[in-house]
Order: C-alpha cells, then sequence, then structure tokens
C-alpha cells in the first residue's frame, strides 16, 4: 500500500475551570449555528426551491456575528464554526446521494459536544497542544506516543455524557503499512451465544459487557427517577448512570479492537456476513443482545484495518443462496435444511408469569391454529343444520329438549 495512512490518536485531558468554561462556550455556540444554518437552508428550499451550498451559508454566518442577539459568537474562535458549516453540507450531500436522512437539528442533551480545529487554530509545539484564544496548553494524558516527526493536522475536542474531556489528533502515520501477505481464509458466522464462529471450527466466547453491570446499572438508573427534576442531585445520579455506560462500551470497544485486530493479521482474506442488524433489532426478546454484541461496529472495524494492512474482506449477501458456502461455518446437514441464514441464539421458550396462569387451551383446538369438527355424520354447523331441518315436533332446534304444548 504506497499510500499515506491518516489516522486519529485519541486521549484524554484534564481542562482547568477557565479552560473547561471555554470549550463549553465553544460547543455551545457550534450547536447554535449548526440550527442556524439547518434552518435556513430548509426555509430557502420550502420557499424559493433553491439550494445553498456552503459559501452562502458561510456568508450567513458573517451577517449574524454583525447582530446584537449573535454578538456572543465573537467570543470563541471562528475556525469550529466553519468547520460545522462543512459538516453540514456533508450531512446534505449525504442526502442527495441518498445514503443517510435529512440533517436533524442539535440538542444540549442528546447531541455530541464536540469542536473541530484545522491548523490555523492551534499550537503544536514541543509535544504540547494549545487551542485558539486559551493561554495555556491542554494538559493531556499520553496513554501511547505518538508517530516521530507527528504534526497533527485537524484537533477535534469532545465531551462525552460521563463529563469526561477527549483530544483526537488527526495525522499522516507512515509507521501503518501493508503486512505480508498469507494464503490463509476465514469465514465468520455472528451469533449471540458465540460472538463468532468461525470456518475453522474456533468459537469465540461473547462476553456479555452490559449483562456483567446489569445489576449495577439498573440499580443507578432506579436512583435516577427518584431525583427530582432540575435538581443537583439528579445530575450527580445522572453522571452516575453515564459512567456506567461509558464503562460497559469502553470494554466493549477495547474487546472488539483486539479482535478485529487480531483476524487482518492472521488472515489474507476475511468473509463476513451482510446482516441487517436494524431490522434484527425489532425483535424485543434479543435486542439487548444484539445490542450488546455490536456487530455492525466489529465489521467495520474490520474493514478500514484490512485497508491499513493490505488485506481483502467480502461482504457476503444474507440472501445470496451459497452464503453459507462461502463462510464455510455451517454443517452438511443445516446447509441441506435451510438455505436462510440463522442467527446462534438460545431458543427463547415463553413462559407465564409469576402470579398468572396461562387461558386454558380450547378442547376442539388443536396446536396449529384449525378448530376440529366434532359434528355428527353432515358437516355442517347445528344451527345451519336446524334451520333447513325442523325437528319432529314441530319446534326450532334451539327448543329441541323442551317442545311447547
Amino acid at each position: 500500500m504506497g499510500e499515506v495512512v491518516k489516522r486519529a490518536y485519541k486521549y484524554r485531558f484534564y481542562p482547568t475551570p477557565v479552560q473547561a468554561e471555554q470549550l463549553n462556550r465553544t460547543f455551545g455556540c457550534v450547536r447554535k449555528v449548526y440550527n442556524l444554518a439547518l434552518d435556513a437552508r430548509t426555509r430557502a428550499w420550502a420557499v424559493d426551491r433553491q439550494r445553498s451550498t456552503y459559501v452562502q451559508s458561510s456568508a450567513w454566518l458573517t451577517e449574524w456575528k454583525r447582530t446584537d442577539e449573535l454578538a456572543y459568537l465573537n467570543e470563541v474562535s471562528s475556525v469550529p464554526l466553519q468547520q460545522t458549516l462543512r459538516h453540514l453540507q456533508a450531512g446534505f450531500a449525504a442526502f442527495w446521494d441518498k445514503r443517510s436522512r435529512y440533517p436533524r437539528f442539535k440538542t444540549k442533551r442528546t447531541s455530541r459536544a464536540s469542536a473541530e480545529y484545522t491548523r490555523s487554530a492551534f499550537r503544536w509545539r514541543d509535544g504540547q497542544l494549545t487551542l485558539a484564544k486559551m493561554d495555556a496548553p491542554l494538559s493531556i494524558v499520553w496513554s501511547r506516543p505518538l508517530p516521530a516527526n507527528a504534526q497533527p493536522s485537524t484537533v477535534t475536542v469532545s465531551r462525552d455524557a460521563a463529563d469526561r474531556w477527549f483530544v483526537s489528533l488527526l495525522m499522516k502515520d507512515s509507521t501503518v503499512k501493508s503486512l505480508p501477505s498469507l494464503e490463509s481464509a476465514v469465514g465468520i458466522d455472528a451469533g449471540i451465544t458465540s460472538l463468532l464462529t468461525l470456518s475453522t471450527g474456533e468459537k469465540i466466547t461473547n462476553p456479555r459487557h452490559e449483562r456483567a453491570d446489569r445489576r449495577k446499572l439498573a440499580k443507578a438508573q432506579r436512583t435516577l427517577s427518584r431525583k427530582a427534576k432540575d435538581s443537583a442531585n439528579r445530575a450527580k445520579a445522572r453522571l452516575a448512570v453515564a459512567r456506567i455506560h461509558s464503562r460497559i462500551a469502553d470494554r466493549r470497544r477495547d474487546h472488539l479492537h483486539k479482535l478485529s485486530t487480531r483476524l487482518v493479521r492472521e488472515n489474507q482474506t476475511v468473509v463476513i456476513e451482510d446482516l441487517s442488524v436494524r431490522n434484527m433489532l425489532r425483535n424485543h426478546s434479543l435486542a439487548r443482545a444484539i445490542s450488546d454484541a455490536a456487530w455492525t461496529q466489529l465489521c467495520s472495524m474490520i474493514e478500514y484495518k484490512a485497508a491499513w494492512y493490505g488485506r481483502t474482506v467480502i461482504a457476503v449477501d444474507r440472501w445470496h443462496a451459497e452464503h453459507e458456502d462461502l463462510l464455510g461455518v455451517r454443517s452438511d446437514q443445516h446447509r441441506h435444511r435451510s438455505r436462510r441464514p440463522r442467527l446462534d441464539v438460545p431458543r427463547l421458550r415463553r413462559r407465564a408469569r409469576p402470579g398468572r396462569q396461562r387461558r386454558p387451551q380450547h378442547p376442539r383446538r388443536r396446536a396449529g391454529g384449525e378448530v376440529k369438527r366434532l359434528w355428527r355424520d353432515d358437516k355442517t354447523r347445528p344451527a345451519q343444520a336446524a334451520k333447513a331441518r325442523p325437528s319432529e315436533t314441530g319446534t326450532p332446534s334451539g327448543d329441541r329438549g323442551n317442545p311447547r304444548p
């Protein structure tokens, strides 16, 4: 692979109170500009049927800064504001190409708090990073070394729901090179009982990170539900829930990174199954287990790491007639029984809830749902037979037992 790979290195940092206030203000201004631009572009199309571009939205930003209501936009760096307009343009381009849905407005509670700085908005000197309109460099915890003579081209600062601060440095990494070619190939079948079943017969156990902290998470959520809204205690309880979620996500991501790196390094060709996870999540009995397995995230890691190291990834259509043969993970008996992909999940049986009994089954109803006919020689219903044949006493069949005088 002759091209130089651009790689992002993510680290955690601890801002000072002044830096945290400045970054929070930047996050709010970025969100405000994004929503204003989205609203303006939507109105331009709804009223005048005109498509707006990034150049027009950049001119709108200059006009917004001159107003008294939005004068606070001048207090932060202009580069993150311009970058959010570029992100909006990329969102509209994806929508026009039918690769994503229409861009949505950002909110303070649910949207990701982040700001992107280009080369002109930060200073990188002697391994220290200083952002625009800040006097002191960020206190970054260097958990792993950077490549030699690395020069970041883009810096992204973010804050997650657990109130943790991260900085991502995008740079060219010359250390990523193609690995020696191999003759081995492996097929992967995703499951729940076993996270992956390889064509070699190996089964990788599903660690089930969410189940390990399920009791702790449920207790924290119950505590959160009892707190008064907009109170300091509720903010503390919400932070406790977010930290448990972040712990689960970090452990899952670490396991998937190690697993995907191993599969790419040991095999020249990796055959994966193109699963529709979104449709599978409609099964409420398995939605939690499927989400915890994170098949989509694993496939994404395998794809970009294979591109880094010169490997080949083949995505087999789930409705392909011979997809099981390509994966090589099914037995001959199962292959002849069904050609459709099946999940390796435990069979679930519906059980009655505690304190509640099942409704008695109809005595004349079979297991398949068909009502068994118990009539006599004639195959018509008794009511229809009574209308067609009067009784011997001259009374309808409904009064057959007690004839009138």
